[in-house]
């Protein structure tokens, strides 16, 4: 029977039939139970497939299925978005995904129409129901779910932005959007101790967003109660202030109770009158998993108290009650349930594993990569001959982009002119831009729906990107300090890197993160002078630039921009306005490819490779060295971190045959040491001494200069190190 999907309470009211007490007709709630009892069957399944060893996990939607069948059932396949977790198997089915494909992935079968068998079941993804990919972390979905919904609005106020260019990202990303479209986002009551659940209700309140918030609150966070989460044992007691939102706190074993409040939730959403929450009071007659047993720490009768609300049987019961099934009815839709499950498990435990050779697709785009030839382009002669630093060409980069591309947006703390922008439009205020000025101008041009400035919460920036990039848009994002990027860590190495992956090229997120990094800054100290780059390139999925000055800046930016990959962009502080690195403006297509080094020096007897401010110093210590020892340094900027230009050191080494890596991070599993290593097993023979390495010490940046000076490399600890590599 096909599913009949709603948009308001108002429109199902008129709806013929409907039964008395509802806003459903007959056959609605037939299929109500039909989809709440498939859900359970297959859960049912996947357990009998788990105790044979025919899948390898298993995790439950058991008890939740009234609350997610009604939230399906009020909103819209394919037109509103959905940011389900691994609970959800019910909302899925009712939006449109079926038995089958949801086994395929249980079973990790290459037709796995979610991840190609690389996530564990119940990880919904289905693009053309915009289900998107969830991971097994709980709450970062809810900052992907404010940026879709940001992203939504933006794409109804620039229908403009939506058109797809040649040439760039936009080629290969399809952008839908409605001015009426909702965005669900849903995860347990043990996953609102998260902090993004809490920056996502700051934000979807101050924007008003048409973000629907669902609780599933089962009482249980795998072993832990819900009191031991939630201070008072009620999270609906401690959001009630947040302004401009509906909420509905419900007992979510009653479909009918479920519906209604689901219904009016999403009615509010779509009438643009802000967010709402629902938060629904379930239980889970399952463990956790399969991999947990609940006898260890719940009781038989709280057990049986469960069971008593069970929504599978409360259905029942009021339709038999109602009169709307009789007891053969229930009994034939419960068979014709069964034997559906039993052919798509039939089906999915025949289908064919991935293979190994697909294991590396999808890490990065295969529709558009940035070490393209289509981005090594030459300067263009511009009227204006001056030289520019490297903060100026950012900006400029910045500017021209955004003229050319509308779906760049950039937010980040501080990165407007102005948050109360009245002054800023009469001409009373400069305007910050940026606590190194690098934004200065955008809002201005661009406006306060393109340009402004994010909460003070680095997983907020970060997760709102991915949100925002998945709908097509193009953020660019700025993080202030790398010294305190560790809150989005977690949404960098769990999320950014990994969705496309994931979702086996269902979903991208090709956004830009701008970070200023680095010492030799005089008092910069631990917190605003670190460098843990190595962190990063250790995480596949994301690109990792750093230029070193401001012609290799720009062109490598306007790539980042322009790409279909997630991108990292380092920027030294300390190489902002220096005058070392400046550059002639070189046009507004300018473009460097990624993994291309550039030889800033050639030599021939010794090579040092680095990136960032080490290489002006690396340049001092071979000029200086070249005058006092004749010593002659070949010197490579590897400009790009991930990927890096292997073939030119390779080349460098086997022509010098001496080697050093230098880098401002700490020594010990620094970036060097990856460099290194690589080179003493494919270029040993090459080598006339070992490897050498200089780096920071052990330590972090202290705040007296003199400190300073000395746990970061200075072009004397380079010039040493040159000196007693060529006596080895």
């Amino acid at each position: 029977m096909a599913r009949q999907s709603g948009s308001g309470l108002a429109e199902k009211k008129k709806a013929a039939g409907a039964v008395s007490g509802t806003a459903l007709t007959r056959e609605q709630l037939v299929e109500f139970y039909r989809l709440m009892y498939l859900s359970r069957r297959t859960d049912d399944r996947e357990i009998v497939l788990k105790r044979q060893q025919k899948i390898f996990f298993q995790i439950s939607c058991a008890g939740h299925e009234a609350l997610l069948v009604a939230a399906g059932m009020a909103m819209r396949p394919g037109y509103d978005w959905f940011f389900p977790y691994y609970r959800d198997r019910a909302i899925c089915l009712a939006l449109g995904n079926t038995v089958e494909e949801q086994l395929l992935q249980s079973v990790g079968a290459a037709s796995d129409p979610a991840s190609g068998g690389r996530q564990m079941p119940s990880h919904w993804s289905i693009p053309n129901l915009h289900i998107v990919s969830p991971s097994s972390s709980t709450a970062t979905q809810c900052l992907h779910a404010v940026g879709c919904a940001e992203a939504g609005r933006y794409l109804a106020k620039h229908p403009e932005a939506a058109a797809k260019h040649e040439g760039d990202y936009r080629e290969f990303k399809d952008v839908v959007f409605h001015g009426d479209e909702v965005t669900y986002v849903s995860i347990g009551e043990g996953a609102t101790s998260q902090g993004e659940f809490w920056e996502a209700l700051n934000t979807a309140s101050n924007g008003k967003l048409p973000l629907l918030f669902v609780i599933e609150d089962n009482g249980y966070a795998i072993s832990t109660p819900v009191e031991a989460n939630t201070p008072g044992g009620n999270i609906s007691r401690l959001i009630a202030n947040f302004p401009n939102f509906h909420f509905a706190e419900i007992d979510g074993t009653d479909p009918i109770a479920c519906y209604n409040a689901m219904v009016e939730a999403v009615a509010y959403c779509r009438a643009g009158n802000g967010p709402a929450l629902v938060h629904g009071h379930v239980i889970r007659p399952y463990s956790h998993s399969l991999s947990d047993d609940e006898r260890l720490y719940r009781t038989a009768a709280e057990l049986d108290a469960d069971a008593l609300r069970d929504p599978i049987s409360r259905m029942q019961i009021w339709l038999l009650r109602e009169g709307i099934l009789d007891a053969d009815s229930i009994n034939r839709l419960e068979r014709q349930v069964d034997e559906e499950v039993q052919r798509a498990a039939d089906k999915a435990i025949t289908a064919a594993p991935p293979t190994p050779d697909t294991i590396l697709r999808h890490i990065y785009s295969e529709h558009l990569k940035p070490m393209d030839e289509r981005f090594n382009r030459q300067p263009e002669s511009t009227e204006d001959q001056s030289e520019r630093t490297m903060a100026d060409l950012i900006n400029t980069c910045l500017k021209d982009e955004m003229r050319r591309d509308d779906r760049i947006v950039v937010f980040g703390e501080d990165v407007a002119d102005a948050t109360r922008d009245e002054a800023l439009r009469e001409g009373k205020l400069k305007g910050k831009g940026g606590v190194f000025k690098l934004t200065s101008g955008l809002q201005l041009e661009f406006g306060s729906d393109r340009v402004w400035n994010s909460p003070l919460a680095e997983a907020n920036i970060v997760g709102r990107g991915i949100g925002m990039a998945v709908r097509g848009l193009k953020p660019v994002v700025e993080i202030q300090f790398f010294d305190y990027i560790w809150p989005a860590m977690h949404q960098m190495r769990n999320e950014l890197s990994v969705l496309r992956w994931r979702s086996n090229d269902g979903f991208s997120c090709p956004l830009v993160i701008r970070v200023p990094i680095g010492g030799y800054l005089t008092g910069g100290s631990i917190y605003h002078s670190q460098s843990g780059e190595s962190i990063f390139t250790h995480t596949p999925g994301v690109r990792i630039v750093m230029p070193s000055n401001a012609l290799d800046a720009l062109g490598l930016l306007r790539t980042a921009i322009r790409c279909d990959d997630p991108v990292l962009f380092l920027e030294h502080k300390r190489l902002y306005r220096e005058t070392f690195g400046r550059a002639i403006y070189p046009g507004p297509d300018y473009t460097i490819p990624f993994g291309k080094a550039s030889i800033v020096r050639p030599g021939k007897d010794l090579t040092v490779i680095t990136y960032g401010a080490v290489v002006p110093r690396a340049l001092q210590a071979a000029q200086k060295i070249q005058r006092e020892k004749g010593i002659d340094v070949e010197l490579i900027d590897l400009r790009s971190l991930a990927p890096y230009d292997w073939e030119a050191i390779a080349e460098s080494v086997r022509k010098t045959n001496r080697v050093i890596v230098a880098h401002e991070d700490m020594l010990s599993w620094g970036y060097g040491a990856e460099i290194a290593a690589r080179i003493s097993d494919e270029l040993f023979h090459d080598l006339d001494a070992p490897v050498r390495r200089v780096a920071a010490m052990d330590t972090f940046v202290a705040y007296q200069p003199l400190l300073e000076d000395v746990i970061l490399p200075q072009p004397q600890d380079i010039y040493q190190a040159i000196s007693d590599l060529m006596a080895f």
